[in-house]
C-alpha cells in the first residue's frame, strides 16, 4: 500500500454506518488502525447476520442492531456510511445536529492511500466500463475493480496496487466530498433514482462533483452522445476527452467499423468493433471509455487489443449464456429502466426476438423504448407489476402482439415454445416485486432456461 493518509483516525471514535458489506469493510479497517469503531444497523438482526457480529465483537468492535442510539452516536469524531442510506434518514438529521461529518466508504479509502482512482459513474454502462477498464490496465499494471463492483476499496488498502478501478454509484458520490479520483468517467445520464436522491437535479449533481474544481481530476471522460453531459463537459476540470463522438482533438470514435483513440489532433487505430466479444452500440461506447483510460495510463496498443478480445462480460448484462438447436439467450436483467433496455433492444437487426420484460416500474417515459421494439423486436413477454402500462404504451404505439405472464417461468416456456432466433431478457424495470434484486432475477432466468433446453 501507497500509505500517506490524509485522514488521521488512530484513536478516535468512528461511527459506521450499516452491517453492508462495505461497511463492515470499513469497521475491518478502522480497527487495524487503531480507531475506536462503532457499527450501527437500524434493521433488527437476522440470523444471517449472528457470525459477521460476533467476527467483529471479537476484534473489539461494537455493534448495535435495531435502531441509532445516542451512545453510539455520541462524540464520534467521524461516520462512514453504507451507500443505501438516503441523505433524508433520521440518522442523517442526527449527525448533523451533532456536527458529525459523513463520508462514503470510498472517501475513507481515498484517505487513506496514494495508489491513484480512476472513478466510473453513470446511470447504465459503469459496470461493464469498470471491469473492462480493469482488466486491460491489468495487462500492464496491478488493478483491481472496486466499489459498487468486485469489493469495497478498504478492502484494497493492504495490497501492493497500482490503480483503484472505483465503480462509483450516486449513492456513494453523495458523501464523497473531498474524493477527487486520478480520472473521471461518465458514461450517461438518464432520470434514475429520484426519490432517493429527492430531485433529478440532486442526482446529477451527485456524480457532476468528481469533475468539478475543487474535486476536478486530471482528466474528465464523457460522452459525446448524450446531450446533456456534452454540455456539462464545458464546465469540467483537468484535459477533457469525449466518447462515442469525433470531437475535439482529444477522444474517442467509431469510423468505418474501427474504434479509434485521438490526443492533441492525433489520430491512432485500437481495434476492429468485428473483434470486440461486446454487441451493441452501448458496449461499444464502454470499450471506448476503457481505451482512453488506458492509453491515458500509457498501455500499449497491442496490449489494450487482446485485453478486449479476451474480455468475458460481467453477468446479467446483455450475457450471452445459452443456445439450443434454433435460438440464442441473452440475460440482461441488469437493465432495469426502458434506457437500459433500449440499448439492449437496439444491438439485434434482422432477427427474430422475442423479449421478456416487466416488474416494478419506475414510471419512466417509454416512447423511445416502445419505438425500439417496434423496429426490433417481434414479441414482447410481459411480466411483474408494470405489465399492464407497458401493454397500453405498446398498443398506443402501434405493437400488438403482446403476451402477458404471471410468473418468469411460465414467460421462459412461452418464448421457446415461439422458437425465435433470440430470446432477450431485458426488463426495464426493477425486480423487487418477485425478487430480491436484479442478480436474482438473472440466476432464476438462467437456471431455468438451462434446465429446459438441455
Amino acid at each position: 500500500m501507497k500509505s500517506c493518509p490524509s485522514l488521521k483516525l488512530f484513536d478516535k471514535k468512528v461511527l459506521v454506518l450499516g452491517l453492508s458489506k462495505s461497511g463492515i469493510s470499513a469497521a475491518k479497517y478502522l480497527n487495524k488502525i487503531g480507531a475506536e469503531v462503532y457499527i450501527t444497523e437500524f434493521r433488527a438482526e437476522k440470523a444471517e447476520d449472528a457470525q459477521k457480529i460476533a467476527e467483529l465483537k471479537e476484534l473489539g468492535i461494537q455493534v448495535e442492531m435495531g435502531g441509532h442510539s445516542d451512545e453510539f452516536i455520541k462524540d464520534s469524531y467521524i461516520a462512514v456510511t453504507s451507500p443505501g442510506i438516503p441523505p433524508r434518514a433520521d440518522i442523517m438529521q442526527k449527525l448533523k445536529d451533532a456536527k458529525v461529518k459523513v463520508i462514503s466508504e470510498i472517501e475513507l479509502a481515498y484517505t487513506q492511500t496514494q495508489v491513484p482512482f480512476i472513478a466510473i459513474t453513470g446511470t447504465n454502462g459503469k459496470t461493464t466500463t469498470t471491469a473492462l477498464t480493469a482488466h486491460i490496465l491489468s495487462s500492464e499494471y496491478k488493478a483491481e475493480p472496486c466499489g459498487n463492483y468486485g469489493v469495497p476499496p478498504c478492502d484494497l488498502l493492504e495490497e501492493d496496487i497500482d490503480f483503484m478501478v472505483c465503480e462509483c454509484s450516486s449513492f456513494q458520490l453523495e458523501y464523497s466530498n473531498a474524493f477527487r479520483p486520478q480520472i473521471s468517467v461518465w458514461t450517461n445520464f438518464t432520470p434514475d433514482h429520484i426519490d432517493w436522491h429527492e430531485g433529478l437535479e440532486n442526482y446529477f449533481n451527485a456524480k457532476a462533483k468528481i469533475f468539478k474544481t475543487p474535486q476536478a481530476p486530471a482528466f474528465s471522460v464523457l460522452n459525446a452522445k448524450d446531450e446533456k453531459l456534452l454540455e456539462f463537459s464545458k464546465e469540467c476540470g483537468g484535459t477533457v476527452f469525449m466518447f462515442a463522438g469525433d470531437i475535439g482533438d482529444n477522444c474517442s470514435y467509431v469510423k468505418d467499423g474501427i474504434i479509434y483513440f485521438k490526443r492533441n489532433g492525433k489520430e491512432e487505430e485500437i481495434i476492429s468493433i468485428a473483434d470486440c466479444p461486446l454487441i451493441g452500440e452501448h458496449n461499444y461506447q464502454n470499450v471506448m471509455c476503457s481505451v482512453i483510460v488506458a492509453k491515458l495510463e500509457g498501455v500499449p496498443v497491442d496490449k489494450i487489443r487482446e485485453s478486449i478480445i479476451s474480455f468475458k462480460v460481467p453477468e446479467h448484462r446483455l450475457e450471452k449464456f445459452a443456445q439450443n438447436e434454433k435460438t440464442v439467450f441473452y440475460n440482461d436483467s441488469k437493465a432495469t429502466n426502458p434506457e437500459a433496455s433500449l440499448v439492449a433492444i437496439n444491438s439485434f437487426n434482422d432477427s427474430d426476438v422475442v423479449l421478456i420484460a416487466g416488474g416494478r416500474d419506475k414510471n419512466t417515459d417509454l416512447k423511445e423504448f416502445c419505438d425500439a421494439i417496434n423496429k426490433h423486436i417481434k414479441t414482447v413477454i410481459l411480466i411483474g407489476e408494470a405489465a399492464e402500462r407497458f401493454d397500453e404504451n405498446l398498443k398506443k404505439n402501434g405493437f400488438n402482439n403482446i403476451i402477458r405472464e404471471d410468473t418468469m417461468e411460465k414467460a421462459i416456456d412461452k418464448s421457446i415454445e415461439l422458437n425465435p432466433d433470440v430470446v432477450l431478457l431485458s426488463p426495464a424495470c426493477a425486480s423487487f416485486d418477485m425478487y430480491s434484486g436484479y442478480e436474482e432475477r438473472g440466476k432464476v432466468f438462467k437456471e431455468y432456461v438451462l434446465s429446459k433446453i438441455k
